[in-house]
């Protein structure tokens, strides 16, 4: 269990969204941290590859041992500090509950958020329309039906759990890149047409503190347009 004596370094960059997740667990838990800010733009430093050889971020020092991988670190967080996030696994239902929170959060990034990455090389009408029918078609079958019960949250809970933990980051960037245009506004119009559980929860996910409390909107769709031109420059 951790305590009120426990000490965290958060190595991370708040433009990432697989960072972002750590700072969603440690907020909506209240857990005070440090925060260290890793450069993206530039190669890592020998200092902080030492810490994690992938020079990824996250990476979490708690009290003096390094944990890495976006997933892990938020999973040890929720799992260090009970709360809300997760059902103790020893409770009734409690194991089948976070089976399906997995099970959802799988869904989403494999499935769904996956397939939007295809529309950063998209470049006609045809492919743009071929990525948004697959993407809207992911959340049909995987993942809209996983929320006919959110109250507004995951499993008709009134507060994020950690599915919202795993997914947030990804749920307000939805958002944020479809009002502006970065992702085709097709893909909002269909998904709130088609998918209106799957929109609600977008909706209220992005609107949680926890979720857009670092989240710096001009910052973020700068960036996505930034990395979608170069990519699309590498491509030719």
């Amino acid at each position: 269990m951790g305590s009120t004596n426990d000490k965290l370094i958060l190595y991370t960059n708040r433009r990432c969204p697989w960072a972002h997740r750590a700072h969603i667990v440690l907020d909506e838990l209240k857990i005070p941290f440090e925060e260290v800010t890793i450069d993206l733009d530039t190669p890592r430093t020998a200092e902080y590859l030492a810490i994690n050889p992938r020079g990824l971020v996250p990476a979490l020092d708690y009290n003096g041992e390094i944990i890495i991988e976006s997933a892990i670190v938020a999973n040890f967080l929720a799992n260090a500090y009970p709360s809300h996030l997760l059902p103790p696994s020893n409770a009734p239902g409690g194991a089948l509950q976070r089976a399906r929170i997995d099970l959802f959060v799988d869904a989403f990034i494999s499935k769904f958020q996956g397939s939007l990455f295809k529309l950063f090389t998209a470049n006609t009408d045809e492919e743009i329309d071929a990525v948004v029918e697959a993407a809207v078609g992911a959340v049909l079958k995987e993942v809209e039906p996983k929320l006919a019960d959110a109250k507004p949250f995951f499993g008709g809970s009134d507060k994020i759990t950690q599915a919202e933990v795993l997914t947030g980051s990804f749920a307000i960037r939805l958002v944020t890149l479809t009002k502006h245009e970065v992702y085709p506004s097709k893909l909002a119009t269909a998904l709130a047409e088609k998918a209106p559980n799957f929109w609600k929860w977008v909706e209220a996910v992005s609107a949680h503190p926890s979720v857009n409390g670092i989240f710096e909107e001009e910052a973020i769709v700068e960036g996505t347009k930034a990395r979608i031109a170069k990519m699309k420059a590498a491509a030719k």
